[in-house]
């Protein structure tokens, strides 16, 4: 039993091993999936060493490829300070350009930062807004914080049934 296990457990690896170094081929050729979802292996440290120097300059690649999934995981690592100096107007702009291509996770984000002037003035108007677009994808998160404004008229008129069926939507 152990020996099966143990050649399962190098066929996986091996398996790993070939599908990182085809995801490396594709990105190096110039694949902006690929090259955000090595940077996703790199930030997370799964089939490769951890490097957030590297998942930068893959998410870098990507992004510039108007990708918005990566433009969103760049704008992460500026907001997090990780392989990057933290830098709240690069995260913002980047998550824009995200949430403009209907990127739900950057639009929640892009709430989040006007709801708490974070790296922005607030504006619990457009904190509103980014939400809704956001909410209206079925992003829990964005629901939730939607549903809390309407409920304490925050950036938007007092609402108690907006602010109930948006916290207790389910998608």
């Amino acid at each position: 039993m152990r020996k099966l296990l143990l050649l399962l457990l190098l066929f996986t690896h091996c398996l790993q091993a070939q599908t990182i170094t085809e995801l490396q081929q594709k990105a190096e050729a110039g694949d902006a999936k690929a090259q955000n979802d090595l940077g996703l292996k790199y930030s997370q440290g799964k089939g490769v060493v951890m490097d957030q120097i590297k998942a930068v300059e893959w998410f870098k690649k990507a992004a510039e490829k108007a990708l918005a999934e990566a433009q969103y995981n760049l704008g992460v690592m500026y907001d997090n300070g990780d392989g990057v100096f933290m830098d709240k107007k690069k995260a913002l702009e980047l998550w824009i350009k995200s949430a403009n291509q209907g990127f739900a996770l950057a639009q929640c984000n892009l709430g989040i930062m006007y709801s708490n002037g974070d790296g922005v003035l607030m504006d619990k108007t457009r904190a509103a807004e980014w939400y809704t677009k956001a909410a209206q994808q079925g992003d829990a998160k964005a629901q939730l914080n939607l549903g809390m404004m309407y409920a304490n008229g925050d950036g938007v008129l007092t609402d108690k049934t907006k602010a109930v069926q948006w916290i207790t939507l389910k998608q």
